[in-house]
């Protein structure tokens, strides 16, 4: 088996294209799809607050596999965006990895942003 994001992605992208096929949707500038993907994972991000009991005034259980379906719903949306704007899982990851070390520099006060070091 190759890479996990790598495999991700390609999974991903043979489903937008089956999506599309089969909904027979008209294709639309890849900034209106990320701008209706980014409102459903708004409604996935509710779905996912709902699932970890924010409500405190009311007893409910935590459904761990309720907060991982709707993790992943999250990521199919959040794939799918990076697709559409034509980034590939090596240039995600190789971003990642740099705002990463960006974020430990500040929490340590070595970044030349000022605000972030810790007490």
């Amino acid at each position: 088996m190759g890479d996990k994001l790598d495999e991700i992605f390609a999974l991903q992208k043979k489903f937008d294209e089956e999506l599309f096929r089969i909904r027979n949707i008209d294709p639309i500038p890849w900034n209106e799809w990320i701008q209706r993907e980014v409102l459903a994972v708004v409604a996935e991000l509710g779905e996912l607050l709902n699932e970890v009991s924010f409500k405190w005034w009311k007893d409910q259980e935590v459904n761990r596999e309720g907060v991982k379906e709707e993790l992943v719903d999250i990521l199919h949306f959040f794939i799918s965006m990076c697709i559409k704007a034509g980034i590939s899982a090596n240039e995600l990851y190789e971003a990642y990895v740099e705002k990463n070390k960006e974020n430990f520099n500040r929490q340590w006060g070595l970044s030349e942003k000022t605000g972030y070091k810790a007490r």
